[in-house]
């Protein structure tokens, strides 16, 4: 009966991610009376926004189960797929529940987003979440403090509810819960892989940022227990693998699906990172505010988009093979990602300084045969089991 549980959460997940009218926003919005905020990948303060009474939405592209007409006109053949898909949801009507959308800072394509959204779309609610790239509370904090103030006085002006730091807190304490589920699943993943299947966790993640945070919480909650539980999962002599550089377009789902049966057990990754952003629970005993502003300035994982300093790029990805007790690293990034793709061949050099195997290929959204990726990622996995250790 677990199985069939387990099998009842996964198609349930994805059927919601892959819910393009977002049918469960609309049936929030009639319930509740709030409004509905989507946001795009990878990082966005979803607890100041339940904490006022808003429905924080993941847009996180139109996948493959989207045809590209309107879109492509507004972007450069050269420029990443994701935004082009989520101009044509928004052209499409698709989008036209939500009252807003949030562009957090990731690259100069969703910043022009951002003003590409203001200009379709002046009813509704358009804003480009600057974050800070210098981590002093001096200045970056109060830098992004005040970006804070202004995005919660524009939910104030559409109708949310007015900030108050004991709902926030008690937002805080919902995302820290949603992020320790998270975290925990993680960390089955890499105990028992065969446990957590990437693919299985990935459409759990993905739904997690549509869904309420009080019935993703339930869910995954449910699902880790499911999981834990199982002993019909049995082990394969599969190769431990770090899928890394996907963190904004999320790759379709068949890629993940076929990277496993490629002979490889996804031990950590890079996807739906707004789960894990902040890398542990922030605190709630002070001001809830500021909480998040100290969680971004010393708690925020690496990322491309985000300032290592004198630190070398690369240097984590290393630590995060090493934790995950992984045998090589599959470099999975978009086409035309500028951040993944720039910040690649920094991090090639610190893993195989490290002696780290690896491998890289290259995706959209929308991508739809897979073979040449699946021969390649067999191939690799392959060289693993007979010549690691030689």
């Amino acid at each position: 009966m677990s199985a069939n549980r387990i099998l009842e959460l996964v198609e349930s997940a994805e059927e919601t991610y892959r819910d393009m009218s977002l049918a469960s926003v609309k049936a929030w919005k009639e319930k509740t009376g709030g409004l509905a905020i989507g946001f795009m990948p990878i990082y966005v303060p979803r607890e100041l926004l339940h904490a006022q009474g808003v429905l924080p939405v993941g847009i996180m592209g139109g996948g493959d189960d989207l045809e590209i007409i309107r879109g492509d006109a507004y972007y450069q053949s050269y420029i990443c797929h994701i935004p082009r898909s989520t101009i044509e949801l928004g052209l499409g009507g698709q989008l036209d529940c939500l009252d807003g959308m949030l562009f957090p800072a990731i690259c100069d394509v969703i910043r022009n987003l951002s003003g590409m959204w203001k200009f379709e779309f002046p009813e509704k609610l358009s804003r480009y979440l600057d974050v800070p790239q210098d981590f002093t509370p001096e200045m970056g904090g109060e830098f992004y403090k005040s970006e804070l103030l202004a995005l919660i006085a524009d939910l104030e002006k559409r109708g949310a509810r007015p900030y108050d730091k004991e709902a926030l807190r008690a937002s805080i304490r919902l995302f820290n819960e949603l992020g320790g589920i998270v975290r925990d699943l993680y960390a089955l993943r890499r105990a028992s892989p065969w446990k957590v299947p990437t693919a299985e966790l990935y459409c759990l993640q993905r739904a997690a940022t549509i869904w309420p945070v009080e019935e993703a919480i339930t869910i995954l909650r449910e699902y880790h227990e499911l999981v834990l539980a199982d002993e019909t999962r049995t082990p394969m002599d599969q190769a431990r693998v770090v899928l890394a550089g996907s963190f904004c377009e999320q790759p379709p789902l068949g890629l993940i699906k076929t990277l496993e049966r490629s002979g490889c057990y996804i031990v950590d990754d890079d996807f739906i990172q707004v789960h894990r952003w902040i890398t542990r629970s922030l605190d709630v005993e002070g001001d809830p505010l500021e909480a998040l502003v100290n969680g971004f300035l010393f708690d925020a994982m690496a990322s491309p988009t985000r300032y290592c300093g004198d630190k070398t790029k690369g240097t984590e990805l290393v630590t995060r093979v090493e934790t995950a007790g992984a045998e090589g690293v599959l470099f999975c990034a978009p086409s035309f990602c500028d951040p993944a793709l720039l910040d690649q061949p920094m991090a090639v050099a610190s893993i195989e300084k490290a002696g780290i195997p690896w491998t890289a290929f290259r995706y959209s959204e929308n991508n739809g045969q897979f073979q040449v990726i699946r021969e390649q990622a067999g191939t690799f996995a392959d060289s693993i089991k007979l010549w690691s250790g030689v």
